[in-house]
């Protein structure tokens, strides 16, 4: 995660020169003091501290400390100029720092900067997040929606945003009373090409667990169940657990309990994403059932942990990097051409196959 918290440093250090009218020269703060204040290593720090001196926002004098550069367009109007909010979700070292590298080089190439903000999936803090935003005069929003699926009280902000002509592009999920364009993957096909490998690979006993709270959730639901009908098996929905995406104690307790008794007498688990499918390969060791021997495991989003957890893990491919491209594309579309219609953009997931199902 550090290896990607330097972008948001470096927006932060560039709302602070232009709010506080710091001019060319002025002294700047130190390495420790940065650290401090976001809580990072001193790496990172360094990291963007590097990429402000190749912008020439600071200088760094050796032995003498870091100073404002000579960059003439840092002032408040400068940098609301060509700024583009980003609010996601996380920025956990998992799909979401290549979304956000996607996003960052197609607005770099356009000469805009990028205002990076975590919600950590909670509405209140998405509702502070877009206030932010609009008090900084983005030109236009990136969003990817929390908790997406139950009923949002930030609607006005939205309709606030849209009507100070903000264009907002949503990816991986959008609202379901939005009309505003999303860029994402196909969801429902991810939950369906892995359950029907499941089927191809002989198995019929196939339990799945999803997210309850997450638009994506019920779309990979969706084509679990559609899988299971098309393969003739009617009763799914009774082997379906759900959890919420937003509670880090998904599996703790009683949940493990009713995990195990849901995983008895199955032969495969499809899995909401890719890092639920490593806790539950956790599980699975912890209570004696190997994989893919006794139980087969698939997740969805191709993480980078996917081919190097315990079993490597059959899992759909998530489009990360070209998904944050796409949306930073749309939104610049937007800004530039006001009469421009932007439509859904969906990437179609790409099964990839690894070890941690069994042939029946």
């Amino acid at each position: 995660m550090d290896n990607y918290k330097y972008l948001m440093i470096v927006d932060w250090v560039k709302n602070r020169i232009a709010t506080g009218n710091l001019k060319p020269n002025d002294r700047f703060l130190t390495e420790k003091q940065l650290c401090k204040i976001h809580g990072v290593s001193r790496q990172t720090v360094r990291q963007a501290l590097t990429r402000l001196e190749s912008e020439n926002v600071l200088t760094r004098v050796r032995g003498s400390g870091t100073f404002v550069g000579s960059r003439v367009d840092i002032s408040p109007t400068a940098s609301v100029k060509g700024n583009i909010g980003v609010v996601s979700t996380y920025f956990s070292d998992y799909i979401f720092p290549h979304i956000v590298t996607g996003i960052e080089s197609v607005l770099n190439n356009s000469g805009c900067t990028m205002q990076l903000t975590i919600t950590h999936n909670q509405v209140s803090e998405e509702r502070q997040a877009l206030k932010a935003m609009l008090a900084n005069g983005v030109r236009g929003l990136i969003v990817e929606p929390s908790k997406s699926a139950l009923p949002n009280p930030n609607r006005e902000l939205y309709d606030k945003l849209r009507a100070n002509n903000i264009p907002i592009v949503f990816f991986n999920a959008k609202y379901p009373w939005s009309d505003l364009p999303c860029v994402a993957m196909d969801d429902e096909a991810a939950g369906r090409i892995v359950t029907d490998h499941l089927f191809a690979c002989g198995h019929r006993q196939i339990a799945g667990i999803f997210a309850l709270d997450d638009i994506q959730g019920h779309l990979r639901y969706s084509g679990f169940i559609n899988s299971c009908l098309a393969n003739g098996v009617n009763d799914s929905e009774r082997n379906v657990y759900w959890f919420a995406a937003s509670d880090r104690d998904a599996m703790s307790g009683g949940a493990r309990e009713k995990l195990l008794e849901l995983l008895h007498g199955k032969t495969a688990v499809v899995c909401y994403n890719d890092k639920l499918a490593i806790r539950v390969l956790g599980l699975c060791r912890e209570n004696g059932l190997k994989v893919p021997e006794n139980i087969s495991v698939v997740g969805i989003d191709d993480s980078r942990y996917a081919s190097i957890c315990e079993v490597p893990l059959t899992t759909v491919h998530h489009p990360h990097r070209l998904l944050g491209e796409a949306a930073a594309s749309t939104i610049l579309e937007m800004i530039k051409n006001r009469s421009f219609t932007a439509e859904n953009k969906t990437f179609m997931p790409e099964l990839i196959v690894r070890n941690s199902v069994a042939r029946l």
